[in-house]
C-alpha cells in the first residue's frame, strides 16, 4: 500500500535531514525530487504543479526555528500539503436517521470491485446498527446477481433480486423502485444498490444511470474506482461527476502495490472526497479514508490510530488487561500466543500492520515479513497438548519429535520456535515496563 511513493518521500526527507539550514538551493533540489516522486506515482500533472508550487511557497515563507531541523520543517510542510490535497478531513456518509430510508447508489466500471465493495459497506453499516438491504440492479453482467447473493449470504445481509421472468427483467429503474417498496414493507433503513457497469464509459450506460438516479434520488451516489489504475481512475471519476454527479469515491484494491496517484489527485480534480478504501479481499476489509493518516503513511510516519482501531475490533478491554498482566509478569504461554496469532490474522497481513508502526516502513524495504513463518508457528502450537501449550518448559526431546511430526516441520524448527518464543516473552516484559516508549506512543495518539 503506497510502498513506492512512501519509499521515495522517506528518501527525500532523509536527504534534507542532513542539511544545516533551509536555503533556496535546498528548496529547489528537494522540490525537484518531490516532483519526480509524484509523477512516478502517476499523480495528475495539474495536481503535481499545484502541490509543488504550494510547497515552494510554504518553504520560502517558513520562519526558521533554531530548535527544529530542516528535515522536520519539510516534513511538516509536506504533511500539511498532502492532507490538503487528500481532502483535509474524513467525510462521513450522509444518511438519514434509522427510522427512515437512506439510499446509496453505487457506480463504476466492470472490474473495479463495485459489487464486492457494495457488500463490504453493507456489512460495515450492519455492524454500526443499521438494517441494510442489498439490491442486485446490475442486469447486464452475467452472474452479477448471483455474485451479490453469495456476498450477501457471507455478510449476513439480505439481497433483493428478481428472476428473469419478471417485467423488470431489463429495467433497472423498475427493479430499484420495487426494491424500495420491499424495503419499506420489511423495515430496511439502508438500501445499497449495485448498478450496471461497463468495460468503458458509453452513452447507454450514462443514460441508464441518470434515469436510476433521477427516479431514486439517492442520499449518496458513490463511485467505486480501482486504485491501481492511477490517473485513469481520476479520469473516470471526472466523467462520472460531470455526467451523473457523485457525492464521493471509494478506492478499491488500495492494499495492492498502489502508487498513490489516484488518492492524491481525485479530490483536487473532481472536488469530491474519497470516503472509503478497500484494503483486502475479505468483506470486513474496508476502511474510512482519513487524509491525515494516509499522509502519515506516505511520509513513512506510520498510522498508530488505525492500528489501535483494528486491535480494538478484535480484542475486548478486559482481555487486553489480562494479556498485559501476563506480559508484565512473563507468564504469557503458547495458548495465549496462539490466540493472538488468530487475532492478528483478523487484523490483516503482518506487513500491512507493521507499516502502521512509526519507523518500521524503512526497515521493511530491506527485510520483508515472512507470512509463512506464522503459519508454521501456528501448526507447531496446534500439534502440542494443552499442558504443553500452558507450560512449554516441559517439552523435552521426545515431545519435540512428536510435535515436529504432527506439524510437518523438523525438530530444529520446533527448537528454533521455542527459543524465539522465550526471547519474545522476555522482550515483551521489558517493553511493557518501558514508560518512555509508552509515553511516546500516547503522544503520537494525542497528535492524531
Amino acid at each position: 500500500m503506497l510502498d513506492n511513493i512512501s519509499r521515495k518521500f522517506s528518501d527525500i526527507l532523509r536527504q534534507v535531514t542532513g542539511k544545516a539550514t533551509i536555503t533556496e538551493k535546498n528548496i529547489e533540489d528537494t522540490v525537484n525530487e518531490i516532483k519526480l516522486a509524484l509523477l512516478e506515482a502517476d499523480v495528475n500533472l495539474r495536481v503535481v504543479r499545484r502541490f509543488v508550487n504550494r510547497t515552494i511557497e510554504d518553504a520560502r515563507g517558513k520562519k526558521v526555528i533554531s530548535s527544529v531541523s530542516p528535515g522536520q520543517q519539510f516534513t511538516k510542510i509536506l504533511y500539511d500539503r498532502m492532507v490538503e490535497f487528500l481532502g483535509d478531513e474524513k467525510q462521513d456518509l450522509v444518511l438519514k436517521g434509522p427510522d427512515t430510508q437512506s439510499i446509496i447508489l453505487f457506480l463504476g466500471l466492470q472490474g473495479c470491485g463495485k459489487t464486492t465493495t457494495t457488500a463490504k459497506l453493507a456489512l460495515k453499516l450492519k455492524k454500526e446498527g443499521r438494517k441494510p438491504l442489498l439490491v442486485a440492479a446490475d442486469l447486464k453482467r452475467p452472474a452479477a446477481v448471483k455474485q451479490l447473493q453469495l456476498l450477501g449470504e457471507q455478510a449476513g445481509v439480505d439481497v433483493y433480486s428478481e428472476d428473469c421472468s419478471t417485467s423488470s427483467k431489463n429495467n433497472p429503474v423498475k427493479l430499484a423502485k420495487n426494491a424500495l417498496s420491499f424495503a419499506k414493507k420489511n423495515q430496511y433503513n439502508t438500501i445499497l444498490i449495485d448498478t450496471t457497469g461497463r468495460l468503458h464509459i458509453d452513452p447507454d450506460m450514462m443514460q441508464e444511470l441518470q434515469e436510476v438516479k433521477l427516479a431514486l434520488k439517492p442520499d449518496e451516489c458513490l463511485l467505486v474506482a480501482d486504485a491501481m489504475t492511477g490517473q485513469s481512475a481520476v479520469d473516470i471519476a471526472k466523467e462520472f461527476e460531470g455526467q451523473i454527479g457523485i457525492t464521493g469515491v471509494i478506492l478499491s484494491k488500495f492494499d495492492s502495490d498502489t502508487r498513490g496517484g489516484a488518492a492524491l489527485s481525485i479530490k483536487t480534480i473532481t472536488g469530491k472526497p474519497i470516503k472509503f478504501i478497500g484494503v483486502g479481499e475479505k468483506l470486513q476489509d474496508i476502511e474510512i479514508f482519513y487524509p491525515d493518516r494516509i499522509a502519515n503513511r506516505i511520509l513513512g510516519m506510520g498510522d498508530v490510530l488505525t492500528l489501535v482501531e483494528k486491535a480494538q475490533e478484535t480484542i475486548q478491554a478486559e482481555e487486553a488487561e489480562r494479556l498485559q498482566r501476563k506480559i508484565e509478569s512473563a507468564t504469557l504461554n503458547l495458548e495465549d500466543y496462539l490466540e493472538q496469532i488468530s487475532r492478528i490474522k483478523k487484523m490483516g497481513s503482518l506487513e500491512s500492520i507493521a507499516k502502521m508502526i512509526p519507523g518500521v516502513q524503512a526497515q521493511l524495504d530491506d527485510t520483508m515479513i515472512d507470512e509463512d513463518e506464522l503459519k508454521y508457528e501456528e501448526a507447531i502450537i496446534l500439534s502440542m497438548t494443552k499442558q504443553e501449550r500452558r507450560n512449554h518448559r516441559i517439552i523435552g526431546t521426545s515431545r519435540r519429535k512428536r510435535i515436529a511430526r504432527g506439524s510437518g516441520t523438523s525438530v530444529s524448527e520446533v527448537n528454533r520456535f521455542l527459543k524465539k518464543f522465550e526471547k519474545m516473552r522476555s522482550m515483551m516484559k521489558k517493553v511493557s515496563k518501558n514508560k518512555k516508549y509508552q509515553s511516546e506512543v500516547l503522544s503520537q495518539l494525542g497528535r492524531n
